[in-house]
């Protein structure tokens, strides 16, 4: 379920950096702030745990960031 909602996220967040490329840094901030969050929450847990715990929120931080890159990047590479 929650890889399906960051797979939607980034999808949204492409779409929207190629679309409008200023307005779509604000939304990819407040999705990677959150995922931040929930990193942080899971490497309070004790030990290896907390690793264990905390890299899924930041694979998907890293992901979110790299969609809403690509989206602007591609909208540069357009001839018009």
């Amino acid at each position: 379920m929650i890889i399906a909602a960051v797979i939607g996220v980034c999808v949204v967040l492409a779409v929207l950096a190629f679309l409008v490329p200023r307005l779509s840094h604000h939304p990819q901030h407040g999705a990677q702030r959150s995922l931040g969050a929930g990193a942080r929450a899971g490497g309070k847990a004790p030990g290896p745990l907390g690793r264990l715990f905390s890299k899924p929120f930041h694979s998907s931080s890293r992901a979110v960031g790299r969609s809403g890159s690509a989206g602007r990047r591609a909208r540069r590479r357009m001839p018009f």
